[in-house]
């Protein structure tokens, strides 16, 4: 057992490991939730377990939001179901590994958060403004990571639409095309007993679509995400400790060194060379035969024309 958790902390601190680090976090809350609720209802204190899942869901009633404002984030990380988190991590997966290659790690938590976030605000939202559902809104209550799988989905099938998948029992299928699919699922069901969940997988698309196209034009909806994160990552960060050393006092010229090194993250912008390389290689072998780094810098080359 205790490589398992061994496994589970190396994939978790490894870097540029974005998109296993979201899954594992899912992952882990949901076999936490499932232990404890199989300790607590062998020691007949179910309503325990109620209450604590409780505390994670995001209720549709505003009133009873304002006491645990915090599941606005908590609701998508957490799961019950085993097929429920299947799903839907399988799905991160699958459509999240375009947008990490493409885009950058940063990017992918931007579009999961953001899409949660939005996911959580449009079944807020429509289920208070909408008549049809305002006689739900005191019983109603939502968890789970569709809508940011959602928003990571439609992005990567706004960035990439004629990317394919090889789909068992169809063959190769573009992306664009299994996106629609899910959107028009949701739409047909949103009056249907999971109302709710499908109003915020069309929140969580509506952002994946919105971020992608404002990207494109050069407007980022991830940078107070970023700035975010750069400050939480600084906050916890080690400081190496402070040494302290005497000796003579010597004088020196000073001379100040420029690093011309980059972040791994940081790409340059292709010349046309390089872009017409790239290109003649996707004609050759596609967009799977690309690079991390020439993938990234394709994009950046389209947002400038």
């Amino acid at each position: 057992m205790s490589g398992i958790f061994d496994d589970f902390r190396r994939e978790f601190t490894k870097t540029d490991n974005t998109l296993v680090r979201i899954i594992l976090i899912n992952t882990v809350v949901f076999l936490s939730l499932l232990l404890v609720k199989v300790i607590f209802t062998l020691g007949q204190s179910s309503e325990a377990y109620v209450w604590l899942v409780d505390m994670l869901r995001l209720p549709a009633s505003p009133r009873e939001f304002i006491y645990k404002p915090w599941t606005i984030v908590t609701y998508f990380f957490t799961h019950e179901e085993i097929f429920h988190i299947l799903f839907n991590m399988l799905f991160l997966y699958w459509f999240g590994r375009l947008v990490d290659e493409y885009l950058g790690s940063k990017r992918l938590i931007a579009l999961y958060i953001l899409g949660g976030l939005a996911g959580g605000l449009a079944y807020m939202g429509i289920y208070n403004l909408l008549p049809y559902f305002q006689s739900q809104v005191a019983g109603s209550q939502m968890l789970g990571a569709s809508a940011a799988a959602f928003s990571v989905a439609v992005g990567a099938s706004t960035l990439l639409p004629n990317y394919t998948f090889n789909l068992i029992f169809l063959g190769p299928v573009r992306i664009k095309y299994i996106a629609f699919f899910y959107i028009v699922l949701s739409l047909a069901q949103s009056i249907g007993p999971n109302a709710g969940g499908n109003l915020a997988h069309l929140g969580g698309a509506l952002t994946g679509y919105m971020f992608i196209k404002l990207l494109q034009g050069g407007t980022d909806l991830g940078k107070p995400l970023y700035a975010f994160m750069e400050f939480w990552t600084k906050l916890f960060r080690r400081r190496p400790p402070m040494r302290v050393t005497y000796r003579q006092k010597e004088v020196h010229r000073s001379t100040t060194f420029y690093s011309s090194a980059t972040s791994p993250t940081a790409v340059e912008m292709p010349d046309q060379d390089e872009i017409d390389a790239i290109l003649d290689k996707i004609s050759k072998s596609g967009y799977e035969s690309l690079t991390k780094e020439e993938k990234q810098k394709l994009f950046k080359a389209s947002q400038q024309k």
